[in-house]
């Protein structure tokens, strides 16, 4: 694999097992047929991306049995093992709307923190770092408080923590990654509970910085491997009938599309737009243009920024509609997980458009469904991550 490789993971909750299927025909397909070594040099994720990104720093040092682990453990998931709705949680409610002296969400939390903390290998996660396998590890998470993004980085020795971003009124703290930072930036709004990291609340970092592209270009990124979850651009779809008002979980999950589709779609754009003018330059001045622009770079205390080749992988087909198919096959068994109101209550979506269901059905059945499509996706663009990430010497 060419250095300097940045891995840019995305957010969208359960939907994360998209990532874990591109993941695994990448490192477990693809890699082994070309003759260079995988490595990473940064990591960037946010909200389930946290997590997944998590994970792989802690196999960074053997990518290929590693990401298996990462699909096993997705495989395996079933709905109570992340999140519990019960009597306690149903006691609540008045918390989740009103907030108190603890920490409200919508489910117990409980399931998931023991996921992230034993699911993830921390100790080795600290040593592919301090032995320089991998440069950098970001996690992206909103301060509840001043609702200002907040970037988590955790270095290997002598990589330089970014002293600004580009975009205004970021927050970045160099620490030593654990649990609590990826907990934070996967603490959906309502349905998990801010997560203190400090004296501070945190949450889903999807609010504000769901694409972590910049973090990943700051740490030394020269390009770009970009997993998104969110759904393709289909134009209008009639999905709600003319005469019908949508309700509040409707409304939500498009909230949450919203949220993914634009800002990625932005800041893939604005990557594209800067690589075409950069390319523009050095096509009218020569290669000096590329140097005086860098330099001009430093002398305002930014970081060089050169042509940034990237590839990104996201869903061909609608994961609303994945996910609908999988609740009417699992309705049963999901109610007993959920107890039946809250899952009529989350399984709103109209027709086939269950958007919400798609964020929150933490189940192997659902993530199953999800691997087999990133897979597929992937192999898809086989050629194109090829040239990205690895030298055109192949084994066949």
């Amino acid at each position: 694999m060419r250095p300097g490789l940045g891995l840019v993971l995305s957010g969208g909750g359960a939907r994360g097992a998209y990532e874990a299927g591109v993941l695994g025909y990448i490192f477990g397909e693809l890699a082994p047929k070309h003759a260079t070594r995988s490595s990473l040099r940064v990591i960037a994720g946010t909200s389930v991306g946290a997590v997944n990104g998590a994970f792989v720093a802690s196999v960074a040092h053997d990518l290929g049995p590693g990401v298996a682990q990462l699909e096993a453990l997705w495989r395996e998931l079933e709905l109570d093992h992340v999140m519990r709705f019960g009597v306690r949680q149903l006691a609540g409610l008045p918390r989740v709307l009103f907030g108190g002296v603890e920490a409200p969400g919508l489910f117990d939390a409980t399931p998931l923190v023991k996921l992230v903390g034993e699911g993830v290998d921390w100790r080795r996660l600290r040593q592919n770092l301090r032995e320089g396998i991998l440069g950098a590890l970001a996690a992206t998470a909103t301060n509840v408080p001043t609702g200002r993004p907040t970037i988590f980085i955790d270095r290997a020795p002598g990589v330089p923590l970014p002293e600004r971003f580009t975009q205004p009124r970021v927050a970045i703290k160099a620490v030593r990654m654990g649990p609590a930072h990826v907990l934070a930036s996967a603490a959906i709004p309502i349905v998990f509970p801010p997560i203190r990291v400090g004296r501070q609340l945190h949450c889903d970092g999807g609010l504000r910085l769901n694409t972590p592209i910049a973090p990943a270009l700051h740490l030394g990124a020269e390009r770009l491997l970009v997993i998104g979850v969110s759904d393709p651009e289909q134009g209008v779809l009639q999905v709600l009938p003319d005469d019908r008002y949508p309700g509040a979980t409707f409304l939500l999950g498009k909230v949450l599309n919203a949220f993914l589709i634009d800002h990625l779609n932005s800041d893939l754009a604005e990557l594209r737009r800067v690589n075409q003018r950069l390319e523009d330059g050095i096509e009218a001045f020569g290669p000096r243009y590329l140097d005086a622009m860098q330099e001009k770079s430093l002398e305002r205390g930014e970081s060089p920024r050169g042509i940034v080749p990237v590839v990104s992988v996201r869903p061909s087909e609608d994961l609303g509609g994945i996910a609908s198919r999988v609740l009417a096959r699992q309705r049963k068994r999901f109610g007993r997980a959920l107890g039946k109101p809250l899952l009529r209550l989350v399984d709103a979506g109209e027709g086939q458009d269950a958007d919400l269901a798609s964020y929150l059905l933490f189940d192997g059945a659902y993530a199953r469904a999800l691997m087999d499509l990133g897979r597929r996706d992937a192999a898809q663009q086989r050629d194109e991550i090829a040239s990205l990430l690895f030298d055109h010497t192949s084994s066949g």
